[in-house]
């Protein structure tokens, strides 16, 4: 399987991508390499036959296109996202910008790539946007959220995560191709950005 990953540079992409190749998939990363990203997070297999990195910013409806026609990726991993609630507090509209926009184009790429493929090939394709329980507000001193959790963004950050997240849920209109966005709780590594 190609699995188109998007923010493979960053701490929780990288591992994505470095686990994807681990198991025998071919790899395209695609990474704006913006503040948070690292190409020393993927150098394990920069050099693997299966590995294709491609630097460009998912706002680029056009770089999007060319890229898809190049890869023909089997899937989509959707990492991409300005996640640091300092950054959205200093300049939102990146935000809105990366997170809302770019998820839209970016789907909008893969609708049109998912819509030109052949069977069994149309019927196998994933978009899967991955995001965070950001999406339900804060937890609180105990308790947890369930995918059910209704959303309740309470942060700057938080107030841009359930456009995106929507818009890629199973189903969701106009975005055609067969998609998910599941969320996951908020990470840190080694690697992390420093002001995660």
């Amino acid at each position: 399987m190609k699995i188109l990953i998007t923010g493979g540079a960053g701490f929780i992409g990288s591992a994505v991508v470095r686990r994807a190749i681990a198991d025998g998939h071919e790899v395209v990363n695609l990474d704006a390499l913006t503040y948070s990203a690292n190409l020393e997070n993927v150098a394990s297999v920069a050099d693997h036959p299966n590995y294709a990195f491609e630097q460009a910013d998912i706002c680029d409806q056009g770089r999007m296109r060319e890229i898809f026609a190049k890869h023909r990726p089997d899937a989509v991993m959707h990492l991409a996202a300005e996640s640091h609630n300092d950054r959205a507090i200093e300049g939102p509209l990146d935000f809105v910008r990366s997170n809302v926009v770019g998820t839209a184009v970016l789907l909008e790429a893969a609708r049109e790539h998912w819509n030109g493929l052949a069977e069994p090939a149309k019927s196998a394709f994933r978009f899967h946007h991955v995001s965070t329980d950001e999406v339900f507000g804060a937890l609180g001193e105990d308790g947890a959220f369930s995918e059910t959790t209704p959303y309740d963004p309470n942060s700057p950050t938080r107030r841009r995560r359930p456009a995106p997240t929507t818009w890629s849920a199973p189903g969701a209109a106009p975005m055609a191709c067969p998609s998910s966005s599941p969320t996951a709780p908020t990470t840190t590594a080694p690697t992390s950005f420093p002001r995660s």
